[in-house]
């Protein structure tokens, strides 16, 4: 509840503005880089600084063979010399035949020009035996030395599972130190935090400096973003892992030049984004920090801002109201700002995007998020005993059911229950039970899905068969992560089946026709977090984005808010007596009014 509180609030502050809006707000965006082009399935992890000469470099990894984190991955820059008006063509940076080079953390050497690179090196077919390595420009971004590997330098032997550099720029201090975060774990996540490099020769050797990966450490930070505060402090911002404290984005602070942190990193719920890397860069007076503003869900990318050296983030400005990922930015004078982020519209890997505003472009206040449902289209409607509205869309029938009669599918209809609090099932148990009767030999066919429908971290829930894999699936999304679980049977041989889906106790736990088919630990936390910027309702029948239709007979849909008994499941499977309290959403379906 405190951090739905926090969400309310922050959408408030949202549209209070950072700093006076003196001139006319200015924005501007382009794609650089596009999702298929270049001889890349895709482009991830973006990060971006401004030469000594003024030019600006971004960065990213160009996927060769799909949108994943391991396989052929190289390491490309486009350059801009007019302050990101335009850019050059995509340009590569290192490649490492089939292997993956990534994690681009780059830093400008204030004296001599030099860009520096870190990036993340590991066999295309092992993702976790990930190696450090640096490059270097001497011409601001045009040519590149070769990658060296600085294991000896940046790892320990007990960092053996993985290891990753940012992503994202890293600093120089005013002493002329360079600051890059890194994360790292030990073998079998026994060892799991983060850590500083630092260089004092301009990047040419490196060494480990600050660490957390304290056992009793209740904080995952990875995924590092240091700046340097006025009075010569470093902030770093991390991402936290899941980690048992409230909140996804941990802060650490480190008085001696990065060589320890102050504290553990500590969380702040009151900065609401979900598990993600963020960036943060000093503007002026001011800290600002990107990432997506959904407490869950990689969508809704933001800049909010600090005045007091990051002890609150309050104003700021949503940039992208659509799916969205990770993020850098860079300050380009005279008031602007650039950010570089993963956006797109139906996801957040189909583009990065460098996006060009003025400080009274972050004043200027947010619409409403344009996620939020209007008014539900009238149409056909089957009875639901808890006295809401549902809604049949297509050419329905009813045919004989389970008991009395059952809304046959033939591909081209479903049922549209809208949100309503009723069926908001926050963090609580939850019992979901229909019965189902279809032949289908493949194809993904959606039985019921809730709330949301995105990629990575999303808060939802959802009941599929999948006959090409043998077996029914279900998808449960929660403040603290997301779990899969499935039969071991697709039950596609047109015959009636009880299926029940509930979050019990801390488990998922599916049961067909009275017996236990899957089970698994139950992220915690609302699987309707981040409602504010819009939520859909409940589908029998197809996913939210209409497909993945269902083909066959669904009857007796229920929704309860809490887990019911066996004796209460046995009850409602074997005479669909009705129980002593009434349901959340209880759609018999058998019968269709016009």
């Amino acid at each position: 509840m405190q951090q739905l509180v926090s969400i309310c609030t922050s959408l408030v502050l949202l549209t209070a503005g950072a700093v006076p809006a003196t001139a006319a707000p200015e924005f501007d965006q382009q794609t650089l880089y596009a999702k298929g082009t270049g001889g890349y399935s895709c482009f991830r992890i973006p990060a971006i600084v401004k030469a000594r000469d003024g030019g600006l470099l971004a960065f990213a990894e160009g996927r060769v063979r799909d949108c994943g984190d391991d396989g052929d991955i190289d390491l490309v820059v486009r350059r801009s010399t007019d302050n990101g008006r335009t850019w050059g063509p995509v340009k590569l940076v290192a490649d490492m035949g089939a292997d993956t080079i990534g994690n681009p953390a780059p830093v400008v050497d204030r004296r001599t020009g030099r860009v520096v690179l870190l990036s993340t090196h590991n066999p295309g077919d092992n993702d976790n035996k990930r190696t450090p390595y640096v490059q270097y420009s001497t011409d601001d971004g045009i040519s590149w030395t070769t990658p060296k590997n600085i294991a000896a330098q940046a790892t320990r032997p007990e960092w053996n599972y993985w290891y990753a550099t940012g992503p994202s720029h890293g600093i120089q201090l005013a002493s002329g130190r360079m600051v890059v975060g890194g994360n790292h774990e030990g073998q079998e996540s026994v060892l799991q935090g983060g850590h500083l490099l630092l260089s004092d020769d301009g990047g040419t050797t490196w060494r480990i400096g600050a660490v957390d990966d304290r056992l009793t450490n209740t904080v995952k930070p990875q995924e590092m973003s240091p700046v340097e505060l006025p009075d010569g402090r470093i902030l770093v911002a991390a991402r936290d892992q899941y980690g048992s404290d409230p909140g996804h984005r941990a802060f650490a602070t480190s008085s001696d030049g990065g060589r320890t942190f102050d504290r553990p990193f500590a969380t702040d719920p009151r900065l609401v984004a979900p598990v993600i890397q963020g960036a943060t860069i000093r503007h002026g007076s001011r800290l600002l920090f990107s990432a997506p503003a959904h407490p869950v869900s990689r969508e809704a990318m933001a800049v909010r801002s600090s005045h007091d050296n990051g002890r609150t983030w309050g104003a700021g400005k949503i940039v992208h109201w659509g799916p969205a990922a990770y993020s850098d930015m860079v300050v380009l004078g005279r008031g602007h700002t650039g950010l570089l982020y993963e956006g797109g519209k139906a996801s957040a890997y189909e583009s990065i995007r460098f996006a060009r505003f003025t400080d009274s472009y972050l004043a200027k206040p947010n619409g409403t998020p344009p996620g939020i449902p209007g008014p539900v289209a009238p149409g056909p409607t089957t009875p639901d005993h808890s006295g809401n509205k549902a809604y049949v869309r297509g050419s329905a029938s009813i045919v004989d059911g389970r008991f009395g009669g059952a809304l046959h599918f033939d591909g081209t209809e479903y049922v549209e229950f809208p949100y309503s609090r009723s069926v908001d099932l926050g963090a609580s148990d939850f019992t979901v039970s229909t019965w189902f009767r279809y032949g289908s030999p493949s194809g993904a066919r959606t039985i019921l899905w809730a709330y949301r429908q995105g990629e990575g971290p999303t808060p939802g829930l959802w009941l599929r068969a999948e006959p090409d894999d043998k077996r029914i699936r279900a998808f449960l999304g929660a403040e603290q992560g997301t779990v899969t679980i499935s039969s071991t049977s697709a039950y596609n041989e047109d015959q009636w089946h009880h299926l029940a889906l509930q979050r019990v106790s801390g488990q998922l736990v599916m049961i067909v026709d009275g017996h236990r088919v899957a089970s698994a630990l139950a992220p915690a936390g609302s699987i309707t977090a981040g409602r504010e910027f819009g939520i859909s309702g409940v589908h029998i029948g197809q996913r939210l984005d209409g497909t993945q239709r269902f083909r066959g007979d669904l009857d007796e849909v229920r929704v309860h808010r809490r887990a019911l008994s066996a004796d209460e499941l046995h009850r409602l499977r074997t005479t669909n007596d009705p129980l002593p309290e009434a349901a959340a959403l209880h759609l018999p379906l058998d019968k269709i009014t016009s």
